[in-house]
């Protein structure tokens, strides 16, 4: 398949395979499902959520943990993790593609991103937000590495792969009807839920 960023290509690819062997241990579930009870108490009326970049569906499954009945969807770019994600999380809606190129065909009461953007090209930033915005009903969640202004930073050796900045400032900018509810830093050395220094922002309409 022919991409339209050099990103999208790296992720759909040999380094987007080997990713999910670094970043899928069971272990990370506890984690991840700390953070979304969290923010689930600051939108407990979530009943559908559509994740733009899913991987291997550890955030969907700690939905569907938390939120019985909830409806589903996903994107995913590469190949394998959404194999998998589709086997771990049943009933949701996957599909492989870009998310800049697919809309996943749903307007839900969330939709959200973790630690994706940062992967994105930086010029395509704005599509996304508007996917984001369009595609929620109530609440938008944006969960990357922040940094007031935009940086580029080194990637397991690969330079314009891995991006901070303030994603969730940008997007209410765009989107001035969304509003901050809350947000919240997960730091790598947690003792009891860590994750790799994410910090996220909800939003609402």
């Amino acid at each position: 398949m022919t991409y339209t960023t050099p990103q999208e290509t790296f992720w759909a690819g040999e380094f987007g395979d080997h990713y999910i062997g670094r970043n899928g241990a069971a272990s990370r579930l506890d984690s991840v499902r700390a953070l979304f009870r969290r923010i689930l108490e600051k939108a407990p009326d979530v009943r559908s959520a559509v994740e733009f970049g899913c991987n291997i569906g550890l955030n969907l499954t700690a939905l569907a943990e938390l939120v019985p009945d909830v409806e589903l969807h996903a994107i995913e770019i590469n190949a394998k993790a959404a194999e998998i994600a589709r086997n771990r999380v049943s009933g949701a809606r996957i599909q492989t593609g870009s998310i800049l190129d697919l809309e996943p065909g749903c307007v839900c009461d969330l939709a959200f991103t973790q630690g994706v953007m940062i992967h994105l090209a930086p010029s395509m930033l704005p599509a996304v937000y508007a996917k984001l915005a369009r595609t929620s009903r109530r609440y938008v969640l944006i969960s990357e590495y922040y940094n007031p202004t935009p940086t580029a930073v080194d990637y397991r050796g690969h330079s314009e792969r891995l991006f901070k900045r303030d994603f969730a400032g940008e997007f209410m900018e765009a989107h001035p009807e969304f509003t901050l509810v809350d947000y919240g830093f997960v730091y790598r050395r947690d003792p009891i839920a860590p994750l790799d220094d994410i910090t996220w922002f909800l939003l609402s309409r």
